[in-house]
């Protein structure tokens, strides 16, 4: 599975490599590496919103270091249990 995180510049500063660290080590940690291909992605249109992430076709939004884990469980872990 694909997750795309917005690079562009409003998501990079609002913290998008923070959350780029926190889901290469959630990923890590439960060894999805096979699993899971996380990759950059530049602006998605919803720059008010927060970070965006795409999870296989699904584009969140508002994420950030301190919900990344939660938002990793609801998005990624669901997406992978429906695979």
């Amino acid at each position: 599975m694909d997750v795309f995180v917005c690079i562009g510049s409003s998501c990079h500063l609002k913290g998008s490599r923070e959350v780029i660290e926190a889901l290469q080590r959630l990923v890590a940690e439960r060894g999805l590496e096979d699993r899971v291909a996380l990759k950059g992605s530049f602006c998605t249109g919803r720059c008010t919103e927060g970070v965006c992430v795409r999870v296989g076709e699904t584009v969140t939004t508002g994420w950030n270091g301190q919900n990344a884990a939660e938002n990793f469980e609801r998005y990624v872990m669901g997406a992978l249990q429906h695979e």
